[in-house]
């Protein structure tokens, strides 16, 4: 969606109903099997607004949480192997590329704290994400929410 659609979406377009994948904290879709009762708002190709209906199941988070973990785990694996791959073909820098590969290698733990709030209990709730750094984004054309956000320790170290 990112690569193909999100760029061209210049009207105020809402985007409706996301898929569980790509949608970990928001509640199954009542009436739609396999889709979020979530929505994102885009201006001008990019995203101005994020909101959906919280997910309250702590057996449906920790299997979702469970799932992106192992996906998570598979990616890195097979982009290991590719860079592997180039090495031994003797693609010139593949030594380079497959050092980067495994320094970016990081863990995807499961959220236990979380998963223990929810088993007590959540009532039910949603979100919306929209602010001023989003506004901003529109306002001065930048590409990533990074570049206007005022907290340095979310900034990318240069």
């Amino acid at each position: 969606f990112e690569a193909t659609v999100e760029g061209t979406l210049r009207q105020p377009t809402f985007v409706l109903d996301h898929p569980i994948e790509i949608s970990p904290l928001a509640k199954p879709h009542r009436d739609k099997k396999g889709v979020t009762e979530r929505f994102e708002l885009f201006v001008v190709g990019r995203e101005l607004a994020n909101a959906f209906s919280e997910l309250t199941d702590p057996i449906d988070q920790r299997e979702r949480f469970e799932k992106q973990s192992r996906a998570h785990a598979e990616t890195q694996r097979a982009a290991v192997l590719r860079a592997e791959r180039k090495v031994e073909r003797g693609d010139k820098d593949a030594s380079d590329v497959l050092k980067e590969t495994k320094d970016d290698i990081y863990e995807f733990p499961i959220d236990e704290d979380f998963i223990n709030a929810l088993e007590y209990g959540m009532p039910p709730c949603g979100g919306l994400g929209i602010g001023v750094d989003r506004l901003v984004m529109l306002l001065t054309n930048s590409p990533s929410i990074r570049d206007v956000i005022a907290f340095p320790t979310l900034k990318k170290e240069e």
